[in-house]
């Protein structure tokens, strides 16, 4: 996979293959050495015509499916999925760029994880509920297009997938075009788990052909997208012209405040690590770290020690915890911001601009850390999707949370210290998830944003409840 061309020179629509409707393709490059590892069709707004009228024929048969024959065709689809495992970690680590052992761990078993958390709440829906003299029901909200983005292309889209085929959807999917082979492969392992033809349809291509199409189309019911809030902004008006529903789930700045008291050994591993994983391609990263301004000179070593751990190199190397930027224009995207922050003043501590050394091809760049940040500063604001963190010192507590609080975004956020006081802090970030003391990921609680962070949750009984319409029937 990594050295060969692995062309999909189809879409996925009605079940099977589909020509596309144009021979213009789009070719799917290795970030770690440049090379084309596949090429997909530049969809068109006929190819998405034709995969929309494919969920629109298949949704009343799969919405009149009972809720646990769809829950277990998704649980057959959770089996595939960890059938061939490897197969798309190796897939998923040619066209981003991830280190292969997080590949084969959250690449691939997060997705897997998700699915299986959706088979389990399934059981427990109240697809009916009386209240006083109305019986209320909850039913597909009918064609879903979904459109997602590289940083975790099974991840993402199985977060969509899973809830909307228990929920009685259909859908029409856009990968991103910089990661999309994933993609024909979860559309085979459908297809094998019994998904009738025509609910789940793949149209490749790119964000202003093929995602403006899904977004505009009359007969597309809802948007589920993740991405940068600045594509997010665009689909919501596009999308508003139609009245569709929308869930987004955007961009993020998350604060990692350590308080006083805080195991610093814990807080600044775990800190580095929430920064740095997935090359800092992670919207619910955090990227800044907030520090006791009397501690920061002891934080601040740290985390460039926790720093030195990240080794970067060529993804399929199992030592490798930091592989390439998922593609060139990326890292010249991150690399900028590094060098930004240099010339507004923060303090380098660790990495820099510039490739690592012995890493001269591909979109490689130095895992960073900036020390003694200004707040208000434009690395300190912006979301920049890399392995860049920032150290912010604070002086009390009341100021951590303007701080934190202080950027547009909303997502995630993460406190250290005694329970029950990081427990007070963690309620006053506006933030949709905050972990406490290192708190485990849970895929049955809701994921999501405030701010310009999003709108909708994703995961659990949130994340069912966005492919649902609610009716209300009085008697």
């Amino acid at each position: 996979m990594t050295g060969s061309t692995h062309s999909v020179p189809s879409h996925w629509i009605d079940g099977k293959p589909a020509p596309a409707g144009s021979p213009e393709t789009i070719p799917v490059v290795n970030p770690a050495n440049g090379e084309i590892v596949a090429e997909v069709p530049a969809g068109t707004a006929g190819d998405v015509d034709r995969a929309v009228a494919a969920a629109r024929a298949a949704f009343p048969g799969w919405a009149a499916t009972p809720p646990a024959e769809r829950a277990a065709v998704v649980a057959r689809i959770a089996e595939g999925l960890r059938a061939r495992s490897e197969e798309i970690a190796v897939t998923i680590t040619a066209e981003m760029g991830a280190p292969l052992a997080l590949s084969r761990t959250a690449q691939v078993g997060f997705p897997v994880a998700v699915a299986e958390s959706f088979v389990t709440l399934a059981a427990d829906v109240d697809w009916t509920r009386e209240i006083g003299n109305s019986l209320v029901v909850r039913e597909p909200i009918g064609v879903v297009g979904a459109i997602t983005p590289w940083n975790f292309p099974l991840q993402q889209i199985v977060s969509k997938l899973a809830p909307a085929l228990i929920a009685g959807d259909t859908m029409v999917f856009k990968p991103s075009e910089v990661a999309p082979l994933t993609a024909r492969i979860l559309a085979e392992v459908t297809a094998e788990a019994g998904l009738p033809a025509g609910v789940f349809n793949v149209v490749h291509g790119t964000g202003p052909v093929v995602g403006e199409a899904i977004s505009a189309h009359p007969d597309v019911d809802m948007i589920s997208f993740t991405g940068s809030t600045r594509a997010g902004r665009r689909i919501g008006a596009v999308a508003a012209e139609t009245v569709k529903r929308v869930a987004l789930e955007l961009g993020g700045k998350g604060a990692n405040v350590i308080l006083d008291g805080a195991d610093l050994a814990t807080a600044v591993g775990t800190g580095v690590a929430m920064a740095f994983t997935n090359g800092g391609q992670v919207c619910g990263a955090w990227p800044r770290m907030l520090v006791p301004a009397s501690r920061h000179d002891e934080i601040v070593a740290l985390a460039v020690a926790a720093a030195a751990e990240y080794a970067v190199g060529e993804p399929t190397d199992e030592a490798t915890r930091i592989g390439p930027m998922a593609s060139e224009a990326h890292r010249e995207r991150v690399d900028g911001y590094i060098r930004r922050g240099i010339a507004d003043g923060a303090t380098l501590v660790f990495g820099g601009p510039g490739r690592p050394d012995g890493l001269e091809q591909g979109a490689y760049v130095r895992p960073t850390i900036f020390a003694d940040v200004d707040p208000s500063s434009v690395i300190a604001q912006e979301e920049i999707f890399g392995p860049v963190l920032t150290i912010i010192p604070y002086a009390d507590e009341d100021e951590a949370v303007e701080i934190a609080n202080g950027t547009a975004y909303g997502l995630t956020g993460g406190i250290f210290g005694e329970p029950g006081r990081a427990l007070g802090v963690a309620m006053r970030l506006r933030a949709g998830q905050v972990d406490v003391n290192g708190g485990n990921w849970n895929p049955l609680a809701p994921f999501g944003g405030y701010k310009q962070s999003g709108n909708g949750r994703e995961f659990g009984r949130a994340g069912l409840a966005e492919f649902l319409e609610t009716k209300s029937i009085q008697r």
